[in-house]
C-alpha cells in the first residue's frame, strides 16, 4: 500500500528531471540541478529521453494499428509531447488507456487534464504489480481478457534484474493472449551506465546489461527489429546489431504474448517465425518458395506517422498545472 507523499520541491525527482530532459516545465531548482548535474557526466541524455519519447510514439502508433485497444502505461511520468493515448487515438479513437504512477503528483497533474471518459490516471507502484492489477478503476475501463498493450517506458531500470523479471512476468500472465509488452530500459557500459547509476539520486538506478534486458522478456515472442536502440526501432523490419556497450543507450523492445498451444520461436520453421514477429499474425503463413518470395518483393516499412525528432515541441503541450 503506498503511503502519502509530501510534495517536496527541496528535493529531484525522477519524474521532473526526466521532464526537465524533455524541454519541460513542470520542474523545480532541485530538479533542474541534478538534471545538468548528470548531463555533466554524460551530455547526450536529454537526447536519448527524446529518443525514447519517439520509440514510445512508434510503438504506440503500431500496435493501435495492428487493433489493440486497451494501454496500460504504467511509471508513465508527467505529461509530455505525444502522450498514449494521444498517439492511440489518433489512429483509433476507440482505444482506453489507463495511466499509472507512484508519485502523487503525476497523478494529480494527468486527472486535472485528462477530460476523456476512456483515459484516466492511478497512483500505484510497479514495484506491486497484483495491487495495480486488481485496482477496480482498472478493471472498470480495461478488460484484461481482451489484447492489451503494457508500457514499461523507462522504469525497469529502477529495479534490480531478479525485480525486473517479476514485473514483466506477471504483466504478461495478467494480460490476453495477443497482447503486447513495450519497454525501454537505460543501459550501458561501466565509465557512463554504472557512474550514472552510482551518481544518481533522484532514485536507485541499475545498469543493466543488453542480456539482463533480454531476459526481462523471456516466454515472449518480440517483434522485429528485437532488442535494439531507441532510435533505430521500426516495427517489422531488421534493425541494426546492438553496438558495443560504449557511453549510454536506451534499448526497447515489443513483445507479443503468444496463443496457448502455439510453439516456442525455436520449434518452428524460418520462415513462419519470420511471418510471426513481422505480422503479429500467429496462423501458418504460406511456406511455399514462391510465398517466401513474394514476401521479400512486397515487404515495406510499416508507416509510423509520428513527428521526427526535430519537430518534437520544446516543451508540453499540455497546459502546466503545479499542485500547490
Amino acid at each position: 500500500m503506498l503511503e502519502p507523499t509530501p510534495f517536496d520541491t527541496s528535493r529531484p525527482n525522477i519524474a521532473r528531471v526526466y521532464d526537465y530532459w524533455l524541454g519541460g516545465k513542470d520542474n523545480y531548482a532541485a530538479d533542474r540541478a541534478e538534471a545538468e548535474r548528470l548531463v555533466a557526466i554524460y551530455p547526450h541524455l536529454p537526447k536519448l529521453a527524446r529518443h525514447n519519447r519517439l520509440f514510445l510514439a512508434r510503438a504506440v502508433a503500431w500496435l493501435a494499428g495492428k487493433g489493440i485497444r486497451q494501454f496500460l502505461d504504467i511509471g508513465c511520468g508527467l505529461p509530455t509531447a505525444q502522450n498514449t493515448h494521444e498517439i492511440a487515438q489518433a489512429t483509433r479513437p476507440d482505444c482506453r488507456v489507463i495511466y499509472v504512477d507512484s508519485d502523487p503528483v503525476v497523478v494529480s497533474h494527468a486527472c486535472a487534464l485528462l477530460s476523456d471518459t476512456d483515459v484516466t490516471a492511478l497512483r500505484g507502484d510497479l514495484a506491486d504489480p497484483e495491487v495495480i492489477l486488481a485496482d477496480p478503476r482498472l478493471r472498470n475501463l480495461i478488460n484484461l481478457a481482451e489484447p492489451t498493450a503494457v508500457v514499461l517506458a523507462m522504469v525497469l531500470h529502477f529495479f534490480d534484474d531478479d525485480s525486473a523479471r517479476r514485473i514483466v512476468a506477471m504483466f504478461a500472465e495478467a494480460v490476453a493472449p495477443g497482447s503486447y509488452l513495450v519497454i525501454s530500459v537505460g543501459s550501458g557500459d561501466d565509465q557512463t551506465g554504472g557512474r550514472l547509476a552510482r551518481e544518481y539520486r533522484a532514485g536507485t538506478l541499475h545498469n543493466h546489461s543488453p542480456a539482463q534486458i533480454s531476459g526481462f522478456l523471456d516466454g515472449l515472442d518480440l517483434v522485429l527489429p528485437g532488442l535494439t536502440d531507441a532510435a533505430t526501432w521500426v516495427p517489422g523490419l531488421p534493425g541494426q546489431p546492438l553496438s558495443p556497450q560504449i557511453g549510454g543507450h536506451i534499448l526497447v523492445g515489443v513483445a507479443r504474448k503468444r496463443a496457448a498451444g502455439i510453439l516456442a520461436p525455436s520449434r518452428r520453421s524460418a520462415h513462419a517465425r519470420r511471418h510471426e514477429i513481422e505480422t503479429g499474425d500467429h496462423r501458418m503463413p504460406d511456406t511455399t518458395p514462391q510465398a517466401d518470395a513474394r514476401s521479400k518483393q512486397t515487404h515495406a516499412p510499416v508507416p509510423v506517422g509520428v513527428e521526427p525528432l526535430a519537430a518534437l515541441p520544446s516543451r508540453p503541450v499540455f497546459h502546466h498545472y503545479h499542485p500547490s
